[in-house]
């Protein structure tokens, strides 16, 4: 496979296993497959592995993750405690087996429903189990929650480990009857607060020259990872617009 790459002129950046450690159900299969992901990315001579935190269930019969996200009642409180220990646990040995397989970098995927899913959560992991930790910043899941990408790139600094690049675009009507915790099926976009959407759509240039202004700033000069999930494009079809209008705004960059 590295020599089919080579042969026309690609690298691989990353190797990606955004994944469900610690869900009752399928945590370790998910936790197994991280590990095997960290040996083949030591293999190919690959430095940065993409993930996610995960986040456990509310105890020993759960059947589903339990994502605490408000402060209140203690309980709920007590449970994220518990939950915040058991993953700083697994990530902890992740991050020892990560480094012996030849793993510079984590890149945990702001996402809600983990642990991990913005910039308090992403610096406390951090924190506790060392600089190996870092972010894979995909501006789309900051904007629903109302997030600010440019910020955050500037926050995170040298923990900016990865990028994807996907857009959202929001429908100010329906989010004003439903909020941005929108439950409604992804399917049924045109009825949603917000879905996601091709790069360029939902933000303007002007925003996507900031935001890579932003991670020049803070040192980044990896690749920019395209991920399509526009709901009314196919996948080559968005990439190919996604790369056109991203490309005029990174003229310098080393990995375009």
């Amino acid at each position: 496979m590295l020599a089919q790459l080579a042969a026309h002129s690609l690298d691989l950046c990353a190797l990606n296993c955004s994944l469900w450690p610690l869900h009752p159900v399928y945590g370790q299969a998910d936790e197994q497959t991280i590990r095997d992901t960290f040996r083949l990315a030591g293999e190919l001579g690959v430095e940065t592995v993409v993930s996610m935190s995960g986040c456990p269930g509310d105890g020993p019969a759960a059947t589903t993750v339990n994502w605490v996200t408000y402060p209140w009642p203690a309980d709920a409180t007590a449970l994220r405690a518990r939950q915040w220990n058991q993953m700083v646990a697994l990530w902890t040995d992740l991050a020892v087996e990560a480094a012996r397989c030849g793993v510079r970098r984590i890149a945990l995927e702001l996402h809600p429903l983990h642990l991990v899913y913005n910039v308090p959560s992403l610096q406390r992991l951090r924190a506790e189990v060392g600089p190996i930790i870092g972010v894979n910043l995909d501006p789309s899941h900051l904007f629903w929650q109302g997030m600010d990408p440019i910020a955050v790139a500037r926050a995170l600094g040298e923990a900016v480990h990865h990028v994807h690049l996907k857009d959202t675009i929001e429908y100010p009507a329906e989010r004003a009857l439903a909020g941005v915790l929108d439950t409604r099926p992804f399917e049924d976009w045109e009825r949603r607060s917000w879905t996601f959407c091709t790069v360029g759509r939902g933000h303007d240039a002007s925003f996507w020259e900031g935001f890579l202004n932003a991670l020049a700033e803070a040192g980044y000069n990896g690749s920019l990872a395209i991920e399509n999930e526009d709901p009314q494009q196919g996948d080559i079809e968005g990439v190919r617009e996604a790369a056109s209008f991203i490309q005029p705004l990174i003229p310098s960059h080393p990995h375009s």
